[in-house]
């Protein structure tokens, strides 16, 4: 079970419930989740497809309001959503009639920023994803992975101190994901943001993460907390590594929670 942070959370879930309607019955996606996160950490949520992981993020972002319990951030409830939080999804959603810029433009449109501030910040991150010089390219002219960097820098260009990403590399090739999880470290290093995401790839976990969540399913409820434990940057191949991945293959095959 997760237990409570030395220090005052960021986030913190409070036995959250969810539950939806489904063609006239009532599905509970969420029961009685508790979690909280540091500032500046990294933590991953894995498990079977159907035990709320996106519904978590979705709640956190402020698209969808708990049943029960409460999700503060710094102590204030979350009510809808803000600038203090930026999301990633697994299809980068850019608009195909603009360029990179104003896709990355668009985090930042009901900013109150003038015109120059906006300029800046945009090309900052265009940059910051390793995409300078291609400012006035298509989506049609990207490679996935650059379609992808373009999401994350459309995320981060509010200037977020929460980063949710709900299996942003999943639609890629596998070289093509390695790169891209290298380059989510590189840019956790250099904007010190923390980073909830969402993955069925237990590798990419172990990867990036501080801590990993074991969901399990229906109701989704937290199974096990599990603190990763190696230093940056962690070497898949080594023993240690793939120690942590098969203990959290074995925690997703265990025998389900009763309900």
């Amino acid at each position: 079970m997760s237990t409570a942070s030395p220090v005052q959370p960021i986030v913190d879930f409070a036995h959250v419930g969810k539950t939806f309607t489904v063609n006239g019955r009532s599905f509970e996606a969420l029961r009685d989740v508790s979690l909280q996160m540091r500032e500046g950490e990294f933590v991953a949520i894995v498990g079977s497809s159907g035990c709320g992981k996106s519904t978590l993020l979705r709640l956190l972002i402020g698209l969808e309001q708990a049943d029960q319990g409460h999700i503060e951030i710094d102590g204030h409830a979350v009510r809808g959503v803000g600038a203090d939080r930026g999301i990633v999804f697994q299809e980068h959603r850019l608009f195909p009639w603009l360029t990179v810029t104003q896709n990355v433009a668009l985090g930042i449109a009901n900013e109150a920023l003038g015109a120059e501030e906006k300029a800046r910040r945009v090309q900052e991150h265009i940059e910051l994803v390793g995409l300078g010089g291609f400012e006035q390219a298509l989506p049609h002219q990207l490679s996935g992975g650059m379609s992808q960097r373009v999401a994350i820098a459309r995320g981060l260009v509010a200037s977020p101190r929460i980063l949710l990403l709900d299996e942003p590399f999943g639609a890629l090739d596998a070289l093509t994901r390695r790169q891209m999880q290298a380059e989510l470290l590189r840019i956790r290093e250099r904007k010190n943001i923390t980073m909830l995401l969402v993955t069925h790839d237990v590798d990419e976990a172990v990867f990036l993460a501080d801590r990993v969540v074991v969901m399990a399913p229906r109701p989704g409820r937290v199974r096990e907390v599990v603190e990763v434990g190696l230093p940056q940057p962690r070497e898949r191949n080594g023993a240690a590594f793939q120690q942590r991945c098969a203990g959290l293959v074995e925690l997703l095959t265990e025998q389900p929670l009763a309900a």
